[in-house]
C-alpha cells in the first residue's frame, strides 16, 4: 500500500478564512500550474519508457543475443535519478507524497487551513537548506567517471539539485492557494521552533544521545502528526540534528540520499508499478477475477474465497498493494453488496487482504528490505509466498462465518463455462508464476523480470485479450513516475536519517535495549512484531522499513534468526499496522477504493485482524514457513 498515503484533505484546508484569489488571479494560476506540470509529468512520463526500453534492450541482449551491453547499465542508473527527481517533484505538485492526515482532518476547521500550509511550508524549508549543498554534491562528482563511458557523474548527480528546484516551484505554487493569514501562522510555528532548538543547542549537545530523543522522536513525531509529509519529516529532523548538535555540512545529507535512492534493483518498483496499470487497462485482472467467481461465486461464503485469492494472483503481478486491491474491488464490490454482504465486512476483508499480500513476491516492500539490508531478493521471494498463503488461509476462516448469507445464490456454471473462463484467463494467470519462478530460479532480476512483464502484459492486452486504454498511457506514465518518486524519496530521507543515527550509535543503545528483552529471540520476535505494527500505523511500511532494518536485522542475526525469516515477521507486523485502523492509512485507501464509509468497519475489521496476527504468531513461531523452501 503506498499511492494511498496522498495528501489527502488539503483541497478541505481552503475552507474557512482562506481568502480565495481573484477570478484572474485563480485563472492565471491554473495556467501555469498547468504549465508547470507539463514541465514536470512530461519528462517523468518520458524516462519511465526510456527505462523500459533500455532495460529491455539489455535483456534481449543478455539472454537471446548473449552480448550482454554494460553501457545501458549506466544510462539506466543516470535516467533513473532523474525519474525519481522528477516522480517526487510530480507528486508535491499532485499531492501524492505520503503524509498522516488522520489527526489533520479531526482538528477543527478553522485551524485545517494552517496545517495544510505548514504541510507545504516544511518541505519548502528542507529544499530551501538543501539547495546548496546538493549543488556543491553534484559539481564534487564531476571528477569521478562511469566506467564504460566515461561520463562525469555530474550528469546523474545534477538530477538532485534540478528535482529540488522543481518542488521548489510546485510548493510555492500550491502555498499560492492558501491565504496570507494561513501561510503567516505556519511559518510562525516553523519560526518557534527554530528559534528554540536553536537556543537551547548547547544544552543539547551537553545531553550526548540523549538529544536523539528530542529530534528523532519528539520533532519527528511532531512532523507526522500534524500532516508533513514523511519524507520531509525524515529530512528535517536530521538536518536540525546536524545544524544544532554538530559541524557535519548538510552536503552529508545530499550524497546519502543520492546512495539511498540509486541502487539499481529499486528501478523494479516503477516498473512493477506501470506493470499493476498495465494489468487493469488489458483487462488481465478482469479476467483473473471472472475465473475464479466462475469457480467459487457460487458456494456460500464463495466471493471472499475469490477476493482473496485474486488479490493473491494480482499481488503476484503489480507488487504495489494499492494497484492490488484497484483492480480487484471494483468487480468484486458491487457483486458482494448485491448478495446483502454487510458493506463493514467487505471493507474489512478488502483492507486485511491487503496487509496479508505484503510478502506475495514481486512486493515492493520485499524488493526495498532486500536493497538496505542485502539480503537477497529471490531468497524473499521464496520465503514470502507460503506466509502469504496461511494469513489468507486464516483470513479464509473468518470470511466463512462473517461474510457468508442466507440470500440466494446463483447456480454452478457448468464445466465448460468454467474451462472457457480458465482459458481466457490463461495468459494472464500465467504472468505471475513466470515472474515468481524467474526470480527465485536466478534466472533473472527482479528489475529484468518487471520489464519483461511490462512487455508481456502490452503484447497479451493488444494481440489476446485486444483492449487497451490508449487515452490513459500518459496518465499512467505520469502516476507511475510520482508514485515511484515519492517512494524512492522516502527511500533517500530515510536513508540520511539512518546514516545521522548511525553515527550517534543509535543503533548500538537499541540492540543493548532489545538484548535486555526477556524470551531470548522469541522475546525478540515479539517486540518486533509489536514495534511494527506501532511503527506501520504512523509511520507507513515503507519509511518504517528503510529506517529501521538496517538497525532491527544485526540484532536478530545475533539471536541466529534467518534473515528471510525475520524479514517476513517484519513485514508483515508493518502491514497489520498499516491496515489496522483508526491510525492505519491503509485501511482508509482500502475505503476509498471499495466507496464505503471507514465508519462501516471499524468494528467489523477486529476479527480479521485476529485472524492476521495469529497467522503472524504462527509464522514468527515456525521459520520454516520462511525458511522452508530456500534449499541450502
Amino acid at each position: 500500500m503506498h499511492a494511498a498515503l496522498t495528501e489527502a484533505g488539503d483541497t478541505a484546508g481552503h475552507v474557512g478564512h482562506a481568502d480565495p484569489p481573484t477570478e484572474h488571479a485563480s485563472l492565471t494560476l491554473r495556467r501555469v500550474d498547468r504549465s508547470f506540470g507539463w514541465l514536470v509529468d512530461a519528462p517523468g512520463a518520458f524516462l519511465v519508457v526510456a527505462e523500459v526500453v533500455l532495460n529491455f534492450t539489455g535483456v534481449m541482449a543478455r539472454f537471446v543475443f548473449n552480448h550482454p551491453l554494460e553501457w545501458t547499465d549506466e544510462l539506466i542508473s543516470t535516467g533513473f535519478l532523474w525519474l525519481t527527481m522528477f516522480g517526487a517533484a510530480g507528486a508535491l505538485r499532485r499531492r501524492e507524497h505520503m503524509r498522516m492526515t488522520t489527526l489533520v482532518s479531526l482538528a477543527p476547521a478553522k485551524l485545517q487551513p494552517a496545517l495544510n500550509a505548514l504541510g507545504l511550508l516544511a518541505p519548502l524549508l528542507l529544499l530551501l537548506l538543501l539547495i546548496h549543498p546538493a549543488i556543491t554534491y553534484a559539481v564534487n562528482q564531476w571528477t569521478v567517471q562511469t566506467p564504460i563511458l566515461e561520463l562525469p557523474d555530474t550528469y546523474r548527480a545534477a538530477a538532485m539539485p534540478v528535482g529540488i528546484i522543481l518542488m521548489i516551484g510546485a510548493s510555492l505554487l500550491r502555498l499560492a492557494r492558501f491565504s496570507w493569514r494561513d501561510i503567516a501562522a505556519a511559518a510562525g510555528v516553523l519560526a518557534v521552533i527554530a528559534i528554540s532548538l536553536y537556543a537551547v543547542s548547547p544544552s543539547l549537545i551537553a545531553i550526548g544521545n540523549d538529544n536523539l530523543m528530542v529530534f528523532f522522536v519528539a520533532l519527528l513525531a511532531a512532523g507526522v502528526l500534524s500532516g508533513v509529509p514523511i519524507a520531509f519529516c525524515f529530512g528535517l529532523s536530521t538536518a536540525a540534528y546536524l545544524l544544532c548538535t554538530s559541524t557535519t555540512p548538510l552536503a552529508v545529507i545530499a550524497g546519502s540520499m543520492d546512495q539511498g535512492m540509486s541502487a539499481v534493483i529499486l528501478l523494479a518498483i516503477p516498473l512493477f508499478i506501470l506493470l499493476g496499470h498495465l494489468i487493469v487497462s488489458t483487462r488481465m485482472a478482469a479476467a483473473i477475477v471472472e475465473f475464479l467467481t466462475a469457480l467459487l461465486g457460487h458456494v456460500r461464503g464463495g466471493l471472499s474465497y475469490v477476493l482473496l485469492g485474486a488479490v493473491l494472483l494480482v499481488s503476484g503481478i503489480s507488487g504495489a498493494k494499492t494497484a492490488d486491491l484497484a483492480a480487484v474491488a471494483p468487480i468484486l464490490v458491487p457483486e458482494m453488496k448485491r448478495r446483502d454482504i454487510h458493506p463493514g465486512e467487505i471493507v474489512s476483508l478488502l483492507a486485511t487482504s491487503g496487509a496479508m499480500a505484503e510478502t506475495i513476491p514481486p512486493s515492493i516492500v520485499l524488493i526495498i528490505i532486500g536493497s538496505v539490508t542485502g539480503v537477497s531478493i529471490s531468497a524473499l521471494f521464496t520465503g514470502g509466498l507460503l506466509p502469504g498463503i496461511i494469513l489468507a488461509i486464516a483470513l479464509a476462516l473468518v470470511a466463512r462465518t462473517r461474510t457468508a448469507t442466507e440470500h440466494a445464490l446463483p447456480p454452478r456454471p457448468s464445466t465448460r463455462i468454467i474451462a472457457r473462463r480458465f482459458w481466457i484467463a490463461l495468459p494472464a494467470l500465467a504472468l505471475p508464476f513466470v515472474i515468481r519462478f524467474a526470480v527465485m530460479d536466478g534466472v533473472a532480476t527482479a528489475t529484468e523480470v518487471s520489464t519483461v512483464g511490462v512487455v508481456y502484459a502490452l503484447l497479451v492486452g493488444l494481440l489476446i485479450y485486444r483492449q487497451f486504454e490508449w487515452h490513459r498511457l500518459y496518465p499512467m506514465l505520469v502516476e507511475t513516475a510520482a508514485l515511484a518518486g515519492a517512494i524512492l524519496f522516502i527511500i533517500g530521507s530515510a536513508t540520511s536519517m539512518g546514516w545521522a543515527l548511525t553515527q550517534s550509535n543509535f543503533s548500538q543503545a537499541i540492540a543493548t535495549f532489545l538484548s535486555a528483552v526477556p524470551g531470548g529471540r522469541y522475546g525478540f520476535l515479539a517486540a518486533t512484531i509489536v514495534v511494527m505494527i506501532l511503527l506501520g500505523s504512523v509511520l507507513e511500511g515503507i519509511p518504517a522499513m528503510v529506517l529501521f532494518g538496517p538497525l532491527l536485522f544485526p540484532i536478530a542475526q545475533s539471536y541466529g534468526i534467518n534473515q528471510v525469516h525475520y524479514a517476513v515477521v517484519l513485514i508483515l507486523a508493518m502491514g497489520m499496522g498499516l491496515f489496522a485502523p483508526p491510525f492505519g492509512l491503509g485501511y482508509y485507501a482500502a475505503s476509498s477504493i471499495a466507496r464505503i464509509s471507514p465508519d462501516e468497519g471499524l468494528r467489523r475489521i477486529w476479527p480479521y485482524l485476529g485472524a492476521l496476527l495469529a497467522g503472524l504468531i504462527l509464522v514468527a513461531a515456525v521459520p520454516w514457513f520462511s525458511t522452508g523452501f530456500l534449499g541450502k
